[in-house]
């Protein structure tokens, strides 16, 4: 699931919950000699059937002893999965070829928008050789480019990435983050940008959840997260002692809340974000001089992301207008009978936003795809920049004195390319476009709309090769989501590309719980609503099918996070309708959620927490590890997971395998992927990026048919 603290800084711009590739499987026969490997059946695991009773009923576990993760019986639960998973997948005879084709697509030229500061351009770039991104500086819109932080010496392995944190707006100190693994607690760093050098300024190991640094580099400030209290903003004076760090807000609120600090680009305001979970939030702004920072939104059912134009505040909202709305708000007299709209409700949603060059850059979303359009703080409309096609906009960058947009667009047929943009001419230049072997124009992306169950319409995504005969016989994947008010919007991925080039239909089903079409469009698969997001997918599969794109025996199913919940809940409620299920990182003991340590307590607000009495009800309803039932014919499942993920907790995917690999009937295999370095914020490098795709291909083109299995392999 999502950190909600990037979202309330812009707007949540969340991409895929994958990072992949593409290329040709050889199909082969039995004849053709495959590698033999160890024959295996599901390793038998102890259950200790542990009863509770929530209000008022019996709940039976049979794999309660899983959760203690550092235990020795739970590491050799972990070794026998692996093993059992590696001598399945190992031997397919496709992999090999797979991996082939992944690695020539991945070890490309990958980077994002730059962020320009004082004529100093910052540019994440992971070359196609680079295990992970390293941070480039270039001096002047010309200038060279150098090598400011570079992750690669830090580990051997290359399991230790860098977050760029916040720069200074003089462009001479920045804040970064050092990850192990993929886990959410990072150590904080201060750099001198002119030196290169790193000050003695360092923060220690713990979740931090945003950092903004002051416009001359003297102080920041961090957000930082505490489990039991929650998160607590402090004021670090760059060239003084941690334990001098003053805490300047957060007091009173609690582990479910997100708080958040910016400091506006003049330098003369800090503003505050609480959100209560992903339905509410407040904004408290603090001037220069000020002792403290004072409400100026507070107790409103709405969402207002607010930033300083100048000494103005500008404001997204969806307070009385679902789609969103932007809008001035004046600190002093803020109640909302005076806000005045900029960009008032239109038809579609309104997606993000950024102040550039004087104007505002306003992000809809039409149909599930990216508009901008250029608007004067007096509501006048002054067009609209233009984009390559139908697709995805993100990382909106620039500053409000500077006419210079940067931002960068990509589909689910074209990578990611960087656009520049100039506000006052709204002309637009490629910045930077990589290079990859993959023709789009073989390929052709329709959006559909189909019932649910309770008839509301249903967008989604479907690409293919041209010309693909409708003959029911297609291997499909479908990806979903639903949920945190993720926008699922196109995004170019490599193994969607492998997917495509062997003739298979990719779709995507933009599910209830997301924000596509605004809050209402979010709050209708959320808490007591989130069966909708299940039944919006299993409508989407079921559209698949009638329209002979696909059968049940060649459909697929994957996602991750709350994706993985999704995965989860659908492949339990009907397990008849698909064949394979990638469930990655997954939420699926809703039950005992409550209760498990997680750096995402704010998650209870959107799913429920089944302590309570009247939220239990919904949750015992769905929760896909107590839906498991012995005796069902269950599909293939692949379940990924790792000791770093600190967000979701991985005791969910152990309990999970053992319980589906002790009640499924179908001898279709239950497969867990464990790593005891990943975890859910990354940190993967591209060599092991390459291996999990493969193997995760590999595995659905057996279970599709695409390749044969080795004698043995069920």
């Amino acid at each position: 699931m999502p950190d909600y603290a990037g979202r309330v800084r812009t707007v949540l711009v969340v991409g895929a919950a994958w990072i992949a590739a593409a290329g040709a499987v050889r199909i082969v026969t039995q004849a053709e000699g495959l590698p033999s490997a160890p024959v295996a059946n599901p390793p038998a695991t102890r259950q200790d059937n542990v009863r509770e009773t929530l209000h008022g009923v019996e709940i039976v576990d049979p794999y309660r002893w899983l959760e203690d993760q550092s235990s020795p019986e739970t590491r050799a639960f972990i070794d026998r999965q692996n093993h059992y998973a590696h001598s399945l997948l190992d031997p397919l005879p496709g992999l090999s070829a797979i991996r082939t084709r992944l690695t020539a697509l991945m070890r490309r030229d990958t980077q994002g928008a730059p962020i320009e500061r004082a004529g100093r351009y910052f540019i994440q770039r992971r070359g196609a050789d680079d295990p992970l991104p390293i941070l480039y500086v270039r001096d002047g819109r010309d200038g060279a480019d150098a090598i400011l932080l570079d992750p690669r010496p830090l580990s051997a392995d290359h399991t230790t990435s860098l977050s760029l944190e916040d720069i200074a707006m003089n462009g001479r100190l920045l804040v970064y983050g050092v990850r192990t693994g993929g886990e959410d607690e990072t150590e904080l760093r201060v750099m001198d940008v002119d030196s290169r050098r790193d000050l003695p300024d360092r923060l220690p190991r713990a979740l931090y959840r945003g950092v903004t640094l002051e416009p001359d580099g003297r102080a920041f400030y961090y957000a930082r997260q505490e489990r039991a209290s929650g998160i607590r903003i402090h004021r670090h004076v760059v060239g003084t002692a941690i334990e001098r760090d003053v805490e300047v807000f957060g007091d009173g609120f609690g582990p479910s809340d997100w708080i958040d600090a910016r400091v506006s680009e003049n330098g003369r305001h800090l503003t505050f974000t609480v959100a209560h979970g992903w339905a509410s939030n407040e904004v408290y702004v603090q001037n220069a001089g000020e002792p403290t920072a004072r409400p100026v939104v507070r107790g409103l059912d709405a969402h207002v992301i607010a930033q300083f134009a100048g000494d103005r505040l500008i404001a997204q909202t969806d307070w009385h207008a679902p789609l969103g709305r932007i809008v001035d708000i004046d600190p002093s007299n803020p109640s909302p009978e005076h806000w005045r709209d900029i960009v008032p409700p239109g038809q579609d949603a309104l997606d993000a936003y950024a102040l550039v060059g004087g104007r505002l850059v306003v992000q809809h979303l039409h149909d599930v795809t990216a508009r901008l359009a250029v608007y004067r703080l007096d509501g006048a409309q002054e067009g609209e920049i233009q984009l390559p096609a139908r697709g995805t906009v993100r990382n909106l960058s620039g500053r409000w004195e500077a006419d210079e947009l940067f931002f960068d667009f990509e589909s689910y047929t074209a990578p990611g390319s960087t656009y520049r943009a100039s506000i006052e001419r709204r002309a637009v230049q490629p910045f930077w476009r990589p290079a990859i072997p993959f023709d789009p124009d073989r390929y052709q992306t329709t959006q559909v709309w189909f019932s649910s169950k309770d008839g509301t319409k249903v967008p989604m995504f479907v690409v293919h090769r041209a010309g693909l005969e409708l003959n029911g016989h297609q291997p499909t994947l479908l990806y979903g989501y639903g949920g945190f008010a993720v926008s699922i919007t196109p995004w170019f991925s490599a193994d969607v590309a492998w997917w495509l080039e062997q003739g298979g239909v990719f779709a995507v089903a933009n599910l209830r719980g997301g924000n596509e079409f605004g809050e209402s469009w979010h709050r209708g698969g959320m808490l007591e609503h989130k069966q909708h997001v299940f039944d919006d997918f299993i409508a989407a599969a079921s559209w698949l099918v009638e329209h002979r794109y696909t059968s049940p025996d060649r459909l697929a199913i994957r996602g991750a996070s709350n994706g993985g919940l999704l995965m989860g809940a659908v492949l339990t409620e009907r397990p008849d309708l698909f064949r394979a299920v990638l469930c990655e990182f997954p939420d699926l003991d809703m039950v005992g959620y409550w209760r498990f340590p997680n750096n995402n307590p704010p998650a209870l607000l959107e799913y429920g927490d089944a302590s309570k009495p009247e939220q239990f009800k919904y949750l015992v309803a769905y929760s896909p590890y107590q839906r498991v039932t012995p005796g069902t014919k269950y599909p293939a499942v692949l379940l990924m997971t790792g000791d770093a993920d600190t967000r979701v907790p991985p005791l969910q995917a152990r309990k999970m395998a053992a319980r589906l690999q002790a009640a499924s009937t179908s001898q279709r295999p239950v497969l867990l992927l464990y790593d005891t370095k990943a975890g859910h914020a990354g940190g993967r490098p591209i060599e092991k990026l390459v291996d999990d795709q493969s193997l995760e291909l590999a595995f659905l083109a057996w279970q599709l048919d695409w390749i044969t299995s080795p004698p043995g392999n069920r």
